[in-house]
């Protein structure tokens, strides 16, 4: 089902976080520490938590609508099992960085949305009507 209003989408990505925390939270695999830090991380920055999050293969990824019709944006973060954190365009590819810390990751996944498709566009969607 589309999605109607602002409040849907906002409320449905609300939900989608609280999730997406919850599930790392009980985690048990030895990259679990890394992999909370980096969806805190992310949850905590304000032009990602915006935005819809949904994961592949722990990939951490975002979309500017809702399930069932999600609209990807780029970048693509991960937590890797050394403990470094991956920004890329594409799928499990961190052709954009590696970071020792998650905030790192985080600041140019939010750099990259910038120049691209994000909360911004989503505005930008909503502004011209489209439901």
């Amino acid at each position: 089902m589309p999605i109607d209003t602002d409040a849907d989408y906002a409320r449905q990505t609300e939900s989608e976080w609280e999730l997406l925390r919850s599930e790392a939270s009980e985690l048990t695999y030895p990259w679990t520490p890394a992999y909370q830090s980096l969806i805190e991380a992310a949850y905590a920055e304000p032009e990602l938590h915006s935005l819809y999050p949904f994961t592949s293969h722990w990939a951490l990824r975002f979309s500017t609508t809702a399930r069932p019709e999600l609209t990807p944006t780029m970048p693509c973060l991960t937590a890797n099992s050394d403990g470094m954190y991956g920004v890329g365009t594409g799928f499990l590819t961190p052709d954009l960085g590696l970071f020792a810390a998650p905030r790192e990751a985080v600041a140019l996944a939010v750099r990259h949305l910038s120049s691209g498709p994000g909360p911004k566009a989503w505005a930008r969607h909503q502004a011209n009507g489209a439901k």
